[in-house]
């Protein structure tokens, strides 16, 4: 990763990198080796960085029904999983699936509430879309919160609705506060509300499936870009029994700024394993839902034009109170005008509060940034974080709703090429958690259903790739001098992959397998175990 021969040998003493280089000169730092690692070939790079992804909903949907296009390619077969995983169940479980995109089922669109009821019509039926914005629920959702024809839109969010009228069942985005009942996380007009509830046990559970599939991967630190108390309680339970390895640090979504600022918080807060980094903040909405801002209008249908979260004003106001507070923020943009109102607001801090010290304000997503959106985030010091494995997995759905400027989607070349700061992550489960899928994704643009989107500019070469998944990562994440590199000094924290990726061809490369994970100087994942 850092150019030039590849050293022969790291020297690690306690949790960290203490010699990089040929054999002789590590054993002579050590003084003494207690132990040799022999990987016999094998390529070893730093522990991957994963800057936004969503853990504890990752391990939690992982225990819902899979309804993802391999398992459900057509709504009827996502009926027969549901109702098969509802068979036997007690009355008031809910039945709950992820993972459907509209695109990719054969229907071309989501399933109704009313096909949802051939599941069951006396409890809880929510399936989430892939985008984790929303879904569609049953009538029985419907009707336990009141919600018929004459509800209106929540502010930052939309129910779907048949020609009549009446709700088909799809909700999204701040809408999504009705599924988490009326003890749940509510978030109001700042987020997607994907934050249900289960017990303490069963939340630190589904932390450490989280964990394990991110450690398969070569995954050492990961940044939850979405942390309300259940996110935080579950990871502090999970880290004072031991359990967590994961260096994670956390994002608080917007809704509870004011308690933030109320205790005082103005920077990062934390240690090496869990850590309070900054504020999330909503611009737009997702393309699943079609509620990403596109004033001009939908492909598709004109007069849809996605949604904001807040108007110019507010978001001006809650991004100089989070920037004046001395916090990083994570802003969720997707569209151009999405991306061009998140720098207005954050131009407007720097004028008033000054520029930003520490780590660098980001944009999330950057999905379809304009070259004068570029200049303007690399004027002002504005990090974007991608997730290119969405380019691969959606990029047919979104070109199909946004016409030719999906062409343009998730450019992460265009970000290196104009000089912008620019990190690689997952927003697992939204993608898996497989940094070398986002790689290759990133450096052939090309979809699932086998078009190649954009110029050859759009794309990003394999060494670049890395970097942005390891080093630029950190970067991000204001953790540069501890992880993301194998230097002295920082943790020892490594993946090592059975062949080196940069000489793995782009078509296989995607498949290429962890075979060790190590956190701080210990193995805590191998495939042969």
């Amino acid at each position: 990763m850092a150019g030039g021969d590849a050293p022969e040998a790291v020297a690690v003493h306690g949790d960290r990198i203490v010699a990089v280089g040929a054999r002789s000169d590590c054993d002579r730092v050590l003084g003494g080796v207690d132990q040799v690692v022999d990987l016999d070939g094998a390529c070893l790079t730093p522990g991957f960085v994963d800057p936004h992804c969503h853990p504890l909903m990752h391990g939690q949907v992982c225990s819902w029904v899979d309804c993802s296009p391999q398992r459900a390619p057509d709504i009827a077969a996502m009926i027969k999983l549901l109702r098969a995983a509802a068979a036997g169940q007690p009355p008031d479980t809910p039945v709950r699936g992820f993972g459907y995109e509209p695109g990719r089922l054969s229907e071309g669109r989501h399933p109704t509430c009313l096909e949802l009821d051939q599941v069951a019509d006396d409890r809880e039926v929510y399936v989430m879309n892939v985008s984790g914005h929303g879904g569609v629920v049953n009538s029985y959702v419907l009707q336990r919160n009141s919600v018929s024809a004459d509800t209106a839109d929540p502010p930052g969010g939309r129910l779907g609705r048949f020609p009549d009228g009446s709700p088909n069942g799809e909700m999204w985005d701040s809408a999504c506060d009705l599924i988490t009942g009326a003890d749940g996380v509510k978030l109001g007009p700042h987020a997607p509300n994907f934050h249900l509830d289960d017990d303490p046990d069963t939340l630190v559970d589904n932390v450490l499936t989280a964990q394990h599939d991110f450690l398969s991967h070569g995954v050492t630190c990961v940044a939850d870009t979405q942390v309300t108390r259940r996110e935080l309680s579950t990871y502090q339970r999970a880290r004072d029994s031991g359990r967590l390895v994961l260096r994670v640090s956390g994002y608080i979504i917007s809704s509870f700024l004011p308690e933030m600022l109320a205790l005082g918080l103005g920077g990062a807060l934390g240690d090496d394993r869990l850590q309070i980094n900054g504020v999330k903040v909503y611009v737009d909405g997702c393309f699943g839902g079609c509620t990403c801002y596109l004033p001009e209008g939908y492909a598709h249908d004109p007069h849809r034009h996605g949604q904001l979260y807040h108007t110019p004003d507010e978001l001006t106001a809650l991004i100089g109170s989070i920037h004046r507070a001395g916090l990083q923020v994570a802003i969720h943009a997707q569209s151009g005008a999405a991306i061009g109102l998140a720098l207005d607001a954050i131009a407007a801090a720097v004028t008033v509060y000054g520029p930003r010290r520490g780590a660098p304000h980001r944009i999330e997503h950057v999905a379809l940034p304009a070259h004068s959106h570029l200049r303007r985030m690399r004027e002002l010091g504005v990090w974007g974080v991608l997730q290119p494995a969405d380019v691969h997995l959606t990029g047919d759905w979104v070109r199909g709703i946004v016409g030719d400027q999906g062409e343009g989607y998730g450019p992460a070349g265009w970000l290196a090429g104009s000089g912008v700061g620019y990190a690689l992550s997952s927003d697992a489960p939204v993608c898996p958690p497989n940094p070398m899928l986002a790689v290759a994704s990133a450096a052939h643009r090309t979809t699932i259903g086998g078009a190649t989107l954009g110029d050859p500019d759009m794309r990003l070469d394999v060494a670049a790739g890395l970097a942005a998944h390891t080093r630029h990562g950190a970067e991000v994440l204001g953790r540069q001098q501890d992880v993301g590199a194998i230097r002295p000094g920082m943790y020892a924290d490594f993946a090592v992959l059975e062949s080196d990726p940069l000489h793995t061809p782009l078509t296989t490369l995607a498949d290429l397998a962890v075979t060790q994970t190590w956190i701080g100087g210990r193995r805590v994942w191998s495939r042969d175990s």
